[in-house]
């Protein structure tokens, strides 16, 4: 299992192209950011792609990027605090950046997809869903408008070119719809309690990134 911090900080990927597979992260790019992340999973793969190479072996990595949906775990990732923060909202400011999204059944579909075909090979983008800020607020207002909300959202320009996941799509993927995955996720948050009491603060790694 890789990440899209392995493929989207490049910043001289063309901005009318989508990114594919072809792209990698900057790794130079990224130390001088600081993200120490997007670097670490980004020379992970490359090594083990090569180390594939080398070796006579079918690497195959799956490259997801913000993971929402039901919660299996007691624990609550990285990805889930993000959109309770959301919900909830609290004192960090957010960016009205863009946000790639995949249910965490879809990643797990994609696995079982990618271990069970002959054809798989490589890498493959997992990213379905592509929403700003803003709009994700207002997707879960209308559905549940009980909420507090984060509502001190500043302006953005860094959106960058959208991820294709279009590879893996030929294999037979199917992905869920972005309003199901934010439901299913808030179900799942309520049941656990996780949406009651105070406002909160958005995980470290993220306020590291706005």
């Amino acid at each position: 299992m890789s990440s899209n911090a392995a493929v989207t900080s490049n910043p001289n990927w063309p901005q009318d192209r989508l990114k594919d597979e072809s792209c990698w992260s900057d790794t130079e790019f990224c130390k001088e950011k600081e993200d120490w992340y997007s670097v670490a999973k980004t020379l992970a793969e490359q090594e083990a792609s090569e180390y594939a190479r080398n070796n006579g072996l079918n690497v195959v990595a799956l490259c997801p990027p913000y993971v929402f949906g039901p919660l299996l775990q007691s624990s609550v990732n990285t990805s889930s605090k993000l959109l309770i923060y959301v919900i909830k909202g609290g004192p960090d400011v957010m960016t009205n950046r863009m946000w790639d999204v995949v249910d965490v059944r879809d990643v797990a579909d994609a696995l079982l997809l990618l271990y069970e075909n002959d054809r798989s090979s490589g890498r493959y983008i997992c990213s379905p869903n592509r929403v700003c800020t803003r709009d994700l607020v207002d997707l879960l207002k209308k559905m549940y408008p009980e909420y507090g909300y984060v509502n001190n959202v500043v302006d953005a320009d860094h959106a960058g070119p959208p991820l294709s996941s279009q590879k893996l799509k030929d294999l037979g993927w199917e992905p869920r719809k972005l309003e199901s995955t934010l439901s299913d996720s808030v179900q799942s948050y309520e049941k656990a309690g996780l949406l009651q009491g105070n406002p909160c603060r958005l995980p470290f790694l993220i306020r590291a990134w706005l």
